[in-house]
């Protein structure tokens, strides 16, 4: 099987980070450097000038914040995945950005070829981080969901079928695909074609936004 090189742009304010990490992953087999950026303003030209498949994002900039700049460029269609990097496992503006679209987030102290296989696995379209990682960031920074955001994400997921609906809450206790399908009698191809209708029904970027949304609506009990 041909391994596809993925085109990174690094987006960081601190110049001696943005070196680190353009030598650190510019080597890496498979990956490939197509820009960097000192601010999230730079981002939406330098995609499309560049065209990478995976954006690594600072959250903590001057003048746009990687925060706005994710919500901007995830509203875009067809637009490259984010990878956030920061410096704290439990933060707000890491769930704001997993929200917004991002695919998952590692800090800045993970080893080099933990970010590029992180890289890659977004690349690929799976988040990086486990459904247990996103509950436990959800429940330190944001608590249970209040009573007006449980509403509101419950109206949604009624919009799915009764098979979407059991495909969403097993993406949000934390199956992978194959998991789904043999819990569900289905099998792989089936449930990731379930997992883009849910994804297009409720104008989802991603399987970490299908796991928020079922934890907003309370369905996620423990060992449920």
């Amino acid at each position: 099987m041909t391994t596809t090189t993925v085109r990174l742009l690094i987006v960081d304010d601190d110049p001696l980070v943005r070196a680190g990490l353009t030598f650190m992953l510019g080597g890496a087999d498979g990956v490939e450097i197509v820009g960097e950026a000192s601010d999230g303003s730079e981002v939406a030209a330098l995609v499309r000038e560049r065209a990478p498949d995976v954006v690594l994002m600072d959250i903590r900039m001057p003048v746009m914040d990687g925060l706005t700049a994710t919500e901007l460029l995830r509203a875009r269609p067809g637009a490259p995945e984010v990878l956030v990097l920061t410096t704290f496992h439990a933060d707000e503006q890491v769930l704001r950005a997993l929200r917004a679209g991002a695919a998952g987030f590692v800090l800045k102290d993970t080893p080099p070829a933990e970010i590029v296989a992180a890289v890659r696995q977004v690349a690929a379209g799976e988040p990086v981080l486990s459904p247990a990682v996103t509950r436990q960031l959800m429940l330190h920074v944001a608590g249970a969901p209040t009573g007006v955001r449980k509403e509101v994400a419950g109206d949604r997921l009624a919009r799915l079928g009764e098979r979407e609906r059991e495909v969403a809450l097993a993406v949000g206790r934390g199956s992978s695909n194959a998991e789904i399908a043999a819990a569900l009698f289905m099998s792989v191809p089936t449930v990731k074609a379930h997992v883009s209708r849910i994804l297009a029904k409720l104008d989802l970027n991603n399987r970490v936004q299908i796991a928020l949304l079922v934890h907003d609506a309370d369905l996620v009990a423990d060992g449920g």
